[in-house]
């Protein structure tokens, strides 16, 4: 019996040939229609892993030229959109504080101060994931943190043998969701806390010419994820999984001895440090730096590239050492990732110069206001997509058509795009959803059916927060993009 991949490897390619060879729609012409077999192809193939996400976002260099429907030219410069070197920046600040073991000593001092409650642990466990997550991916805050988290789970096992056993399996529950539910939740803070954050600011620029600062989405997403985060907190551990252990000392022991093996912070730690105080204090504040200093041009991009070629300069051991970061560290980088965007917003720029974009828009003409059950509904349609399919392969087909859409509709796009782009990193109820889950799951702490549970109601929580905070919070934050 064949699998999904090989179902998918070759059903793609045969439905493209078929769409090619088929008459076109009436409405359409020729270019949009083969632009539109090419999204159905690169669809399948995302949806169902087919072959690397990344290879993938290379169809359109190929497909575009061959079919006559763009140049070489134009169908590779989205490939080199500023938006990629932002997050190449993000990946070599992160690639830095793991090198220098950074994000363990900001996560192990962030758990330390949490008390010594059995509660206040996982609560200390779910901020220094999420804070940590804000900047490195989801993936490696999970699998730094899962170790952590399992010597404490198996010190209480080993000490407490009084309480009881539902407590303790509870306990345990509760630190493995809370792990990998606020890797996911850390991200959406940022712009570069994970891809679809950056897939949103690239098509917003290139679809509307519209720059999306990096204090304006912290100003809407870090509320909406703080907010999420505690409402997680209480859902696993009030409701959902209670524990009721009470106060456990030996954590906060072992937690201090883990700090205590990381010794004083060495040079290379403390350049990180300043170079990642640096990059956020400049991405938070640089509009007003921008207005202080009158022809400056600060762009997030810039401060991204700015702090990555610091790291490559500021010595690790004195000024005759080698550098914080060295070429060789860049393998740990996700090049694929940055390819991805570029595939996405070649096929986004194909979709609109071939007139699919605009056509979708007309047939919502009329509409006159964003109502709030169109944000709703947008939600609850990319958080479930997201259980079953690769978040940025989500944002990458979805926000071209609901663009599409709110200009059709005289709306705001970023009223309904910037929802979907958030709900797109909530996958919550599937070990396979999202790697933070699976990782924690091999664990063997929890069972498929204990976080499908707790997905199951947190998704219907990151719905209403993400519609009710969108629909209110972005218009006051956020201008209306003029195409």
């Amino acid at each position: 019996m064949p699998t999904l991949k090989q179902w998918g490897l070759f059903l793609g390619p045969l439905i493209f040939i078929a769409l090619l060879l088929s008459p076109v729609p009436q409405g359409l012409s020729p270019e949009a229609w083969k632009v539109i077999a090419m999204a159905v192809l690169m669809l399948s193939w995302w949806i169902t892993g087919a072959v690397p996400i990344a290879v993938t976002a290379l169809l359109p260099m190929v497909c575009l030229p061959l079919l006559k429907v763009s140049t070489l030219k134009e169908a590779t410069t989205p490939y080199a959109n500023p938006v990629v070197y932002l997050f190449m920046g993000g990946f070599m600040l992160a690639v830095a504080m793991e090198k220098w073991n950074l994000h363990r000593r900001i996560a192990l001092n962030i758990v330390q101060r949490t008390g010594v409650n059995a509660n206040g642990i996982i609560l200390g466990f779910m901020l220094a994931t999420g804070f940590v997550s804000m900047w490195i991916s989801n993936t490696a805050t999970a699998v730094m943190m899962l170790p952590i988290a399992a010597s404490v789970i198996g010190l209480l096992t080993r000490e407490l043998s009084g309480y009881s056993e539902k407590g303790l399996r509870n306990f345990s529950v509760s630190m493995m969701l809370g792990i990998a539910y606020s890797a996911s939740i850390g991200g959406m803070a940022t712009l570069i806390g994970t891809p679809p954050n950056v897939v949103f600011k690239g098509y917003m620029l290139s679809a509307f010419d519209y720059e999306v600062s990096f204090s304006n989405w912290m100003i809407v997403s870090f509320p909406f994820s703080l907010l999420l985060l505690f409402c997680t907190y209480w859902l696993i551990t009030r409701l959902l999984y209670p524990n009721r252990l009470g106060h456990f000392d030996h954590a906060i022991e072992l937690i201090a001895e883990e700090t205590h093996k990381l010794g004083k912070m060495s040079a290379g730690e403390r350049a990180t440090l300043w170079v990642f105080i640096s990059a956020a204090g400049l991405w938070i504040f640089q509009t007003l730096i921008n207005k202080w200093i009158p022809g400056l041009g600060l762009s997030d991009e810039i401060i991204a590239l700015l702090a990555a070629i610091a790291l490559f300069i500021l010595p690790s051991e004195g000024w005759k050492g080698k550098p914080v970061l060295e070429w060789s560290d860049t393998e740990k980088l996700p090049w694929g990732i940055l390819l991805l965007f570029g595939g996405g917003l070649s096929l986004a720029g194909a979709l609109e110069n071939t007139g699919v974009v605009k056509l979708i828009g007309q047939q919502f003409e009329g509409i006159q206001n964003a109502d709030f059950l169109i944000v709703l509904g947008l939600s609850i349609v990319a958080v479930y997509l997201t259980e079953i399919m690769s978040n940025v392969a989500l944002v990458t087909v979805m926000l071209p058509v609901v663009g599409a859409v709110a200009v059709g509709a005289g709306i705001n796009p970023i009223l309904m795009c910037m929802p979907v782009t958030l709900a797109a990193s909530c996958a919550f109820m599937l070990p396979m959803s999202t790697p933070p889950n699976a990782i924690v799951f091999a664990s063997g702490h929890l069972s498929i059916s204990q976080m499908a549970r707790a997905g199951f109601w947190l998704n219907i929580i990151a719905i209403l927060l993400i519609s009710l905070l969108c629909y209110i919070a972005i218009p006051l934050v956020f201008d209306h993009p003029v195409q």
